[in-house]
C-alpha cells in the first residue's frame, strides 16, 4: 500500500523520527505523491522549522487535502454565519464547525443531520464506496450523542443507457441498501438524475438524521489535562489509505498514482454495535469529548480533538490495534478504516469505560492522554515521530482566493431559450399530441418510477417511519408520546444551476424547502452538498462562488441557517466537469407526525377539490421536457422567496388544521408530472380543466402543462373545506384556482383545455406499466446485496 504514497521510501523513512528529520533537512520526500504542493510543503517547513517526519508529512497531506480543509472554499462558505440572523439562530443549538448541526425539536429533544458525499470512491468501488458513505455520515451524527433514526441518498449518474452506468448503479444502490438496512436505519428519501455530465464523477450523496435529548449533546474536543485517550471500535487496516481525503481532492487522472488508493470497506453490523455502546457511554456521561474516523482518520481524529479542546495531546502510536501488522506508521495515520471513534475519558471513568466495552465486544485501545503543551506528540515505540501544534493541522491550513470569472460562453448559454411563444420548435398542441407529450415525459429517465432502487431500501424498519419515497418528504417520528417528528427532502436542478449558478442554488433551496412544507411540516434548518468541477478553472470556481452566494442569500430571505454540510470539488473527468450540483436538504419539524399530508390521494372520495397554488409562466429552459428535446440553455424559473415562504405557510397552516388530504409540490415536469404522479401514487383518476389557468395567466395549454415555474404546488380538499380554504389564500394574496376534481372509479387522468380535440385521456393502468418499467428495462431485477459484495 506504501508504494502509492511513499514510493522509493525506505522502510527506515517511513519511521522517520522528530530527532532524526532535525538533522537531516535534506532527505527528499514524496509531498507532491501526496497531493501537496510545492508552496504547501514549503510552509509545512516554516511551520515546524525543520522538514517533517514521515508521518507528519502524512498527517498534513491528508487535513490540508481539499476534503478535510476547504482550503479553496472557506472564503466563501463564511457567508453562511455572516449572514445568519439571531432570529435563525434561536432554535440552533450546534451551528457549522461540529461533526453535524443540532437543532431544538421542542419538549426536550433536539434533532441533527448533516449531508456529505462518497462521489470518487464510489466511482472507483461502487459498493464499498456507497457503503461506506452511509457508515460515515452515521458516524457523525452518532459523534454529536444522538441516536441515528434515518438515512436519504441524492444520487446522480451517467447516461442511463451508458455501459458504465450499469455497472456503477446497481453497485451504489446495493451498498446504500446494504449498509443502512443493516444498520436499522429506514431510507426514507432521496433523488435519482441521469445525465451524461456525471458520465464517470457519479455524485453518491449521503444524508442522516439523529435525536437526542438536549442534556445527551457531545461535542469533538480534548478537555481536561490528564483525561485518556482512546481508540475503540474496528481495527485499524490498509483500506482507505487517502481514499475519501485524497481520492476526492483532485480530478481523475489515470496518470497521477494518487487516484488509485484503496476504498474503504464497510462493516455495518460493527457500526451497529458501535452505535448502540457509544449511546451507552453517552448515557452514562462516561466520555468527555468524542470524534468519529472517516476522512484523514487517526489525524483527523488526534488533531481537532486537541485543537478543539486544551491544545495538548500525547499519543502512542504503537497501541493502535492493526488488522494488518506491516502498516508504517504514516499509513496507520492515514488509514480510513471504518467503524472506529475516538474519545476522551477521565482517568475516573476509566473501568466502567471497559465494561462498556467488554459488554458489546468492541475492541479499544488507550493511546495516551490530553495535555496542556498546546502541542499533539505522537510516538512510535518510544520515539517522537510527530510534534506539532495540532491547530495548523486541523484549523490553519492553506486558505485560497482562488480566482473566478463568469465563463466567456455564459452569455450566448442564457441567450439560448426554449419559450412556447417562440415559434419554431414544433411543439403539441392538438389533444393527442399533448397526450403523447405527457407519456413521453412520464417515461423519461428522470421522471420515471423509481421503485426498483427504493425497493431495495428498508423504508420502514424501526416503526417511525410515517412518510417515505414517493412522497415529497421522508417524515419521521421522533416521540411516540407527544407525536413530535421530523420532515427531510434533498433538491436540486443542476440544469438550472449551469444556467445560472446563483439563482439554481436558490432554486435547490426553494424546491426542498417546499417539498418540507408540502408535509405540513416547519422548515428549520439547511444542510448542503456542494458538487463541483476544479476549483483550479476560474469559470469553475465562479461557479461555485456564485452559488454560495446564492445559497446564503436565500437562506436568509427563507429565515433557516445553514447547520453544516460538505465540499466536494474536482469532479471532473479528463477537464470535462460536472454541472454545478448544490444539492439542499431542508429539514422541517413537526408537533405531530399524524397530521403529515401525502402526496398522493389515499384519503380522497370522488368529487373532492383539485386546487392549483400559484401562478404559471412561460419558464422552460432548462426543464424536463427541454431535455427530451436536447435543448440546454437560456434562463431558469424565476424565483421569489418571499412567495415561496408565503406558499409554505399556507400549506403548513392547511395541513396543521385538517384541511387538505394530499399536497404535491410542482418543480421538475411541471404540472403534467404533478398530476400524473399524484393519480399513480395510490391509482386514483382525477378530471382536470386547464382553461382556468390559461386564461387567469396568460399562458397556452402546452405551457400550463409542462412549465416549470416555481413556488406552485396542488393541493385536494373536500368540498366542505373549500371555503375555508380560499379565504386563507385570499387573506394571503396568493393565486389558487380549482383546476378538477377528484375521480376514484375511473382509473384515469383526464386533461381538458383550449386545445385542438379538447380533451385526452390517459389510463392509469397502462400509463403505470410504462412509467414503471424505464429502470427495471436497463438494470433487469433488484440485484441482491450479496451479488455485489
Amino acid at each position: 500500500m506504501s508504494e502509492d504514497f511513499t514510493p522509493g521510501v525506505s522502510a527506515e523513512f517511513n519511521i522517520d523520527t522528530v530527532e532524526n528529520a532535525s538533522t537531516t533537512p535534506d532527505t527528499e520526500l514524496p509531498w507532491a505523491e501526496l497531493g501537496l504542493k510545492s508552496d504547501e510543503y514549503d510552509r509545512i517547513v516554516q511551520i515546524l522549522g525543520r522538514r517533517p517526519t514521515a508521518a507528519e508529512l502524512a498527517m498534513y497531506s491528508v487535513m490540508w487535502s481539499e476534503h478535510c480543509s476547504y482550503k479553496s472554499s472557506k472564503v466563501h462558505l463564511r457567508q453562511f454565519g455572516e449572514k445568519v440572523t439571531e432570529e435563525m439562530k434561536k432554535d440552533l443549538m450546534v451551528g457549522i464547525g461540529e461533526n453535524a448541526g443540532v437543532t431544538d425539536l421542542g419538549d426536550g429533544w433536539a434533532v441533527t443531520f448533516k449531508i456529505e458525499s462518497h462521489n470518487h470512491p464510489s466511482y472507483v468501488e461502487p459498493y464499498q464506496g456507497a457503503a461506506t458513505g452511509i457508515g460515515g455520515i452515521v458516524r457523525d451524527i452518532i459523534s454529536m450523542g444522538a441516536r441515528p433514526v434515518g438515512v436519504m441518498d441524492p444520487l446522480r449518474f451517467g447516461a442511463i443507457d451508458h455501459p458504465d452506468t450499469q455497472r456503477v448503479l446497481p453497485g451504489v444502490v446495493s451498498g446504500i441498501g446494504g449498509y443502512g438496512n443493516s444498520l436499522g436505519l429506514p431510507n426514507v428519501g432521496g433523488e435519482v438524475v441521469f445525465d451524461e455530465v456525471y458520465q464517470q464523477n457519479p455524485l453518491v450523496n449521503a444524508l442522516a438524521v439523529g435525536v437526542m435529548r438536549h442534556e445527551d449533546i457531545r461535542l469533538a474536543n480534548a478537555s481536561g489535562v490528564g483525561n485518556k485517550v482512546v481508540l475503540f471500535g474496528a481495527r485499524t487496516g490498509g483500506d482507505g489509505i487517502g481514499g475519501a481525503s485524497v481520492l476526492a481532492s483532485e480530478s481523475f487522472d489515470s496518470s497521477k498514482p494518487s487516484k488509485r488508493p484503496a476504498v474503504q470497506v464497510g462493516d455495518p453490523f460493527s457500526e451497529k454495535v458501535l452505535i448502540e455502546c457509544c449511546l451507552e457511554l453517552f448515557g452514562d456521561e462516561l466520555v468527555e469529548g468524542i470524534q468519529d474516523l472517516g476522512a484523514a482518520g487517526i489525524s483527523c481524529a488526534t488533531s481537532e480533538l486537541a485543537s478543539n479542546g486544551e491544545g495538548g495531546m500525547h499519543v502512542e502510536l504503537t497501541d493502535v490495534l492493526l488488522r494488518d501488522p506491516t502498516l508504517t506508521p504514516g499509513e496507520i495515520l492515514m488509514s480510513e478504516s471504518q467503524e472506529r471513534m475516538m474519545a476522551v475519558v477521565t482517568p475516573e471513568n476509566q473501568e466502567r469505560f471497559e465494561q462498556v466495552m467488554a459488554k458489546w465486544g468492541v475492541e479499544y485501545s488507550w493511546l495516551g492522554e490530553v495535555t496542556d503543551t498546546g502541542r499533539l506528540i505522537i510516538e512510535w515505540d518510544g520515539e517522537t515521530i510527530v510534534d506539532v501544534d495540532p491547530r495548523t493541522v486541523a484549523h490553519d491550513g492553506p486558505v485560497y482566493e482562488r480566482p473566478y470569472r463568469r465563463p466567456s460562453w455564459q452569455d450566448d448559454l442564457q441567450a439560448d431559450s426554449f419559450r412556447a411563444s417562440e415559434a419554431g420548435k414544433d411543439l403539441p398542441a392538438t389533444a393527442e399530441e399533448l397526450g403523447n407529450a405527457v407519456v413521453d415525459l412520464m417515461t423519461s429517465p428522470n421522471m420515471a418510477d423509481v421503485s426498483w432502487i427504493t425497493d431495495q431500501y428498508d423504508r420502514f424498519v424501526g416503526g417511525n417511519t410515517a412518510l417515505s419515497q414517493p412522497d415529497d418528504s421522508g417524515v419521521i417520528r421522533v416521540d411516540e408520546e407527544t407525536g413530535l417528528g421530523v420532515a427531510l427532502a434533498t433538491d436540486c436542478n443542476a440544469r438550472y444551476a449551469y444556467l445560472d449558478p446563483y439563482t439554481g442554488a436558490q432554486l435547490a433551496l426553494a424546491e426542498a424547502y417546499r417539498n418540507v412544507s408540502t408535509t405540513g411540516a416547519v422548515p428549520v434548518a439547511v444542510s448542503d452538498c456542494l458538487n463541483f468541477g476544479s476549483p483550479e478553472d476560474p469559470e469553475i470556481m465562479w461557479q461555485f462562488a456564485e452559488a454560495v452566494r446564492g445559497l446564503a442569500d436565500g437562506c436568509q430571505e427563507l429565515g433557516i441557517p445553514v447547520t453544516g454540510g460538505n465540499v466536494s470539488l474536482y469532479n471532473q473527468t479528463a477537464g470535462r466537469a460536472i454541472h454545478p450540483t448544490p444539492v439542499v436538504g431542508v429539514m422541517g419539524t413537526f408537533d405531530d407526525v399524524g397530521r403529515r399530508t401525502p402526496s398522493g390521494y389515499e384519503r380522497w372520495a370522488d368529487g373532492q377539490a383539485i386546487y392549483l397554488l400559484g401562478t404559471t409562466g412561460d419558464e422552460l429552459d432548462g426543464s424536463e421536457f427541454a431535455r427530451g428535446r436536447g435543448h440546454l440553455g437560456g434562463t431558469p424559473p424565476q424565483v421569489d422567496l418571499a412567495t415561496e415562504k408565503t406558499l409554505g405557510e399556507i400549506l403548513i397552516n392547511a395541513s396543521r388544521d385538517g384541511m387538505i388530504d394530499a399536497a404535491h409540490d410542482l418543480s421538475e415536469g411541471g404540472l403534467a408530472a404533478g398530476l400524473a404522479e399524484m393519480s399513480l401514487r395510490f391509482g386514483v383518476g382525477a378530471r382536470v380543466a386547464l382553461d382556468g389557468v390559461c386564461e387567469r395567466d396568460g399562458v397556452d395549454a402546452f405551457s400550463a402543462l409542462f412549465s416549470e415555474s416555481q413556488s406552485r404546488a396542488i393541493v385536494a380538499l373536500p368540498r366542505s373545506e373549500e371555503i375555508r380554504f380560499t379565504d386563507m389564500t385570499s387573506a394571503r394574496g396568493f393565486a389558487a384556482i380549482r383546476v378538477g376534481v377528484v375521480d376514484v372509479q375511473s382509473g384515469e387522468l383526464e386533461v381538458a383545455g383550449p386545445f385542438e380535440g379538447g380533451s385526452f385521456t390517459l389510463p392509469l393502468d397502462e400509463l403505470k406499466e410504462a412509467w414503471s418499467s424505464v429502470i427495471p428495462s436497463r438494470f433487469g431485477t433488484s440485484a441482491s446485496v450479496a451479488e455485489q459484495q
